[in-house]
């Protein structure tokens, strides 16, 4: 059973791009048109276009394409901040907003030419009319885990002390201890993103596929056959071993 999983995008639709054409260029190898292509969440922020992103995939999934999209934390930030009365995480530590520098709300909204240098109440307006409602719709419905074969999807991970159906919200997209640090079997093959490291790593029981596209590095695309998983590149796969 083979499946596609697209890592923290962050606003950059080059990249977003870029993750497809590999993996058209994997199902051309494989002869497998079907497989689903998982996007691990954090859609938004800190890149140049998270407007493009959302058209791209909004497009993609009206035309057809087995795509599924997960909610991760930057994502309901935004989403909090764009309802009729604005909202802040609650996980979010209390010197930090959506719109802090370190979080990169305001690039996301100035993707849809919203003025950013507004007073609080006219900027919650402006952005409130200048993002599409079809957009606020998406983020609003993305939902929260995944699963197929081996492998449970989520953005941020599990808290490993609770089964994969009792899930919390909270967790699916904020979690990192004890989840990271967490060596167990969990049933399934834990796919998120999240914490950014340098490339995408197996641990065995767990798959970081957050390679720092936020912070302007490439996005990682990557085919998993039930646990095993190859990093796709321009030259075809390249295996991810286990560490």
């Amino acid at each position: 059973m083979r499946t596609y999983a697209i890592g923290d995008i962050h606003g950059y639709s080059s990249e977003l791009d870029r993750a497809h054409r590999l993996i058209a260029k994997d199902r051309a190898r494989a002869g497998d048109d079907g497989a689903p292509v998982v996007h691990i969440g954090d859609l938004c922020d800190r890149g140049p276009d998270t407007r493009g992103v959302i058209d791209r995939l909004l497009a993609g999934m009206s035309s057809g394409e087995p795509w599924i999209v997960l909610k991760g934390n930057h994502d309901r930030m935004m989403e909090l901040f764009l309802r009729e009365s604005e909202t802040r995480d609650h996980r979010l530590r209390p010197q930090l907003e959506w719109l802090h520098p370190n979080l990169g709300g305001s690039e996301t909204l100035a993707s849809y030419g919203v003025d950013t240098s507004l007073p609080a109440v006219e900027l919650h307006r402006d952005a409130r009319a200048k993002v599409p409602e079809a957009h606020r719709a998406f983020i609003a419905d993305l939902p929260l885990q995944y699963e197929r074969g081996a492998c449970f999807f989520a953005h941020a991970g599990i808290h490993p002390d609770v089964p994969l159906d009792r899930q919390d919200e909270d967790d699916l997209v904020w979690i990192r201890e004890p989840f990271l640090s967490d060596t167990r079997d969990h049933g399934k093959l834990i796919v998120h993103g999240h914490t950014a490291i340098d490339a995408a790593t197996h641990y065995g029981n767990r798959l970081n596929i957050d390679s720092r596209a936020g912070y302007g590095e490439p996005i990682s695309a990557v085919v998993l056959e039930g646990r095993d998983a190859w990093l796709l590149t321009e030259d075809g796969r390249e295996t991810l071993p286990h560490v």
